[in-house]
C-alpha cells in the first residue's frame, strides 16, 4: 500500500535513486560471481538493500521486480511460443523480490560456497 501511495507523488521519486542503484549493484554482482544457484540470492539482497532505503527504494525494487519479470515472460512467449516454460522460475523470482523487500535476510538464499566479497 505505501508503494502505491508513493507513486502519487511524483517529487518524492528522487527518494527512489539510491533504491535503484541498489538493484543495480545487485544485478551487476549476480552478474559477475556468474555463481550457478545464486539468483534467487541475488534478486532477495538488491530488493532487501533498496528497501532499507525507505519507501522510495521499495518503491524501486518493486517497479524494478516486476518490470524484469512481466519482460521476461513477454519475451518467453517469443521464445518459448507461450509454452509456460519459466513461469515457475518467475514465480520463485518474484518470491525472493518479496522476501527481501519484507526486510528478511536474504542469506536465507545463498548458496554454499557462494564468495564472502558478494
Amino acid at each position: 500500500r505505501e508503494v502505491f501511495l508513493f507513486t502519487l507523488c511524483p517529487f518524492a521519486r528522487v527518494l527512489s535513486f539510491p533504491g535503484t542503484w541498489d538493484m543495480l549493484r545487485a544485478y551487476q554482482d549476480m552478474r559477475e560471481a556468474n555463481y550457478i544457484g545464486a539468483d534467487k540470492y541475488f534478486h532477495a539482497r538488491g530488493n532487501y538493500d533498496a528497501a532499507r532505503r525507505g519507501p522510495g527504494g521499495a518503491w524501486a525494487a518493486k517497479v524494478i521486480s516486476d518490470g524484469r519479470e512481466n519482460f521476461q515472460r513477454f519475451t518467453d512467449r517469443f521464445s518459448f511460443g507461450g509454452s509456460g516454460r519459466g513461469a515457475e522460475d518467475s514465480r520463485a523470482d518474484q518470491a525472493a523480490n518479496e522476501w527481501g523487500r519484507s526486510g528478511k535476510d536474504p542469506n536465507h538464499f545463498r548458496p554454499h560456497g557462494l564468495p564472502d566479497k558478494y
